[in-house]
C-alpha cells in the first residue's frame, strides 16, 4: 500500500486523483509481478490494461458494474474482465436456517 499526500481544494474537499500514480507504479514494478489485477471502471486505465494484456501480464480487470464501466476499459481487457454485479449470487451472504 502506498500513501499519497493530499491537499484540499478551495471548498476544503480532498480530491484524490491517483490514476496516473497507479499507472506509473504498475510500470515501475513491472518486472516484480507475474500478473496485475486492476479494480476499476475508469477508462483512464485503458493504456495500462492494453499494455498489460499485450505483455501477458493482465490477470484480470474487476469492475463493480457492467453498466458504469467505461467501454475504453472493456475493449482492451477483452475476456479478462469480471463484473462484480454478475457475481452477486455467488458473493452474497445467505443466512442458512437450521
Amino acid at each position: 500500500m502506498i500513501f499519497k499526500p493530499t491537499i484540499p481544494d478551495e471548498d476544503g474537499k480532498i480530491k484524490v486523483n491517483i490514476d496516473s500514480d497507479l499507472v506509473l507504479q504498475a510500470m515501475i514494478d513491472f518486472d516484480e509481478y507475474d500478473n496485475a489485477i486492476i479494480i476499476s471502471s475508469d477508462g483512464d486505465f485503458y493504456s495500462l490494461v492494453k499494455y498489460l494484456y499485450k505483455k501477458n501480464k493482465l490477470g484480470c480487470v474487476i469492475s463493480p458494474c457492467r453498466e458504469t464501466c467505461s467501454s475504453l476499459l472493456k475493449k482492451p481487457a477483452k475476456e479478462r474482465i469480471i463484473f462484480i454485479d454478475n457475481l452477486q449470487k455467488k458473493l452474497e451472504y445467505k443466512k442458512h436456517h437450521k
